[in-house]
């Protein structure tokens, strides 16, 4: 693996622990994480569609999503096949479920 590649794949990495750790306080929160169709989404605005945030804070749970170092939005499963969420880059292909996936799951894994 090269540089750029190591780069890219730590960037993955940091963005999903952002992620894991907002969307953990959403769930303190709210006693649920957002579903698959609130997506990500749930963690800059509040979810119009149900189950709604009950204790939602002003401002959301961050800014703005980041995107991965391919430029795809990174995609939330809720509840996931790994574990209670999926949080994850489709990888430089741009297509789910292949081999060059990033999952919340592959953390600490080469």
């Amino acid at each position: 693996m090269g540089n750029k590649e190591k780069a890219d794949r730590q960037k993955v990495v940091s963005d999903l622990v952002a992620l894991e750790g907002a969307l953990d306080m959403y769930k303190l929160d709210n006693s649920r994480y957002p579903n698959t169709e609130q997506g990500l989404q749930a963690l800059v605005t509040a979810p119009a569609a149900e189950p709604h945030a009950r204790n939602y804070p002003e401002g959301g749970y961050i800014r703005r999503l980041p995107q991965d170092p391919w430029g795809n939005e990174y995609q939330l499963l809720s509840p996931g096949q790994h574990g209670a969420i999926d949080v994850f880059s489709v990888g430089p292909d741009g297509m789910p479920d292949t081999n060059d996936d990033i999952g919340n799951w592959t953390l600490g894994k080469k």
